[in-house]
């Protein structure tokens, strides 16, 4: 993670290793309202330290945050053959979403790999947005599109998100809104204005909380959007944030290139609600996906608790999990959480050891065996709080 004062505050603006690296359009104002790290997500810049993760934390479970996640880059799908087309690239069956709903989604290759976990929005019966995590599904889309015969026209659109998020993001909300915006169900967007401004709004968000996406679609009002959000927050305790893994790891949700990637399946994930073998539409990775469900799998993501001190941060490399001296798996994404006070990790084992109540061993943070040793830990469901969704639903 890059620091602001890697390169020093009075050129902070400035820092970055080229311009290949984008910065997005609430960059200056994230710096302005205190971001000090930020990290490289789709070729962009995005905050990943405000000061204190753990305040980050309760300011989002408590109050809410604002995020800047332009990161999460936008494929735009247009055409008479745009839905077609759609389906093609997803397992989960789209016949019945309607417009202005949205859905979590899995792409997948031709071996049932999974290449990117979005949220697919529909604006138009011919008009989709893929909202990405971190891979280049642009030019995978734009490849399968050369030879499938359909009319569609896929690119990048100027939109970049923000995500507001925490138990007072509907306050705030109705305050840069009107009550109307409170209709606005689970999943589902709406195109709106603000003050000329114009956004799609959506009631989705990476947090595991309440929680809406604001996506700009005019990146040259990015600097006066956060702050109009920011100005209607202060009455609630807004505070600038950033996505939160102790949140996000707490709710059991994925992150892209940690816990999943080409070589993860749906079905080691426990997602299978998410791939229709049975409809009639041909997608990509249906063949494997039929034949990995038939012979089940070799490995299988569990919920860990590890025991010992808390852990200072999240891990930043894979952990071995071993049992009796035998390697079984790896810590995937860990951390401390303060409310439920253990240390939390989802994790990837050998399926014959994917058992509730299981003990095992985790390589401790340093990852050297032989001078620090190993933290005990127990295999246990996820996601480790609120598991029916029922704060982000409400």
């Amino acid at each position: 993670m890059t620091k602001v004062s890697d390169f020093g505050t009075k050129h902070a603006d400035e820092f970055g290793f080229g311009t290949q690296i984008r910065k997005s359009p609430y960059f200056a104002a994230t710096v302005r309202w205190g971001a000090k790290g930020f990290s490289v997500y789709n070729h962009m810049y995005i905050p990943r330290d405000f000061g204190d993760p753990e305040q980050n934390f309760w300011n989002l479970v408590n109050d809410a945050i604002l995020c800047d996640v332009a990161v999460e880059r936008q494929v735009e799908i247009t055409g008479p053959d745009a839905a077609k087309f759609v389906q093609m690239l997803t397992p989960r069956d789209l016949s019945k979403m309607a417009i202005g709903q949205c859905k979590y989604v899995l792409i997948t290759n031709a071996e049932g790999g999974i290449l990117n976990d979005p949220i697919l929005l529909r604006l138009a019966e011919n008009h989709f947005w893929i909202s990405l995590a971190d891979s280049d599904i642009l030019l995978w889309a734009q490849g399968v599109a050369v030879h499938s015969g359909l009319d569609v026209t896929i690119g990048e659109p100027d939109v970049s998100p923000l995500q507001l998020q925490g138990p007072k993001s509907g306050e705030i909300m109705k305050a840069l809104f009107g009550d109307g915006i409170m209709d606005l169900k689970y999943y589902w967007l709406r195109e709106v204005e603000l003050d000329g401004i114009p956004l799609i709004v959506s009631r989705t968000g990476w947090s595991s909380e309440l929680g809406y996406e604001l996506y700009l679609q005019d990146g040259s009002r990015g600097d006066e959007l956060w702050e109009k959000i920011m100005a209607a927050g202060k009455p609630f305790n807004l505070k600038p944030g950033h996505t939160s893994s102790i949140r996000r790891i707490e709710g059991g949700m994925l992150s892209y290139h940690a816990d999943a990637d080409i070589n993860t399946n749906p079905y080691e994930l426990g997602l299978d609600r998410l791939v229709n073998l049975d409809i009639e539409a041909e997608f990509i990775g249906k063949a494997a996906l039929r034949r990995i469900k038939e012979q089940g799998v070799s490995r299988k993501q569990i919920g860990l608790i590890i025991e010992g001190t808390p852990l200072n941060g999240p891990n930043t490399s894979y952990w071995p999990i071993r049992k009796n001296g035998v390697t079984i798996g790896k810590v995937t994404s860990a951390v401390y959480s303060p409310r439920l006070k253990q240390n939390i990790a989802l994790a990837m084992v050998a399926a014959e050891h994917a058992t509730l109540g299981a003990e095992v061993e985790v390589v401790n943070r340093t990852g050297l065996v032989n001078e620090a040793g190993t933290e005990r830990a127990t295999i246990v469901d996820r996601p480790f709080y609120d598991p029916q969704k029922k704060i982000a639903a409400a």
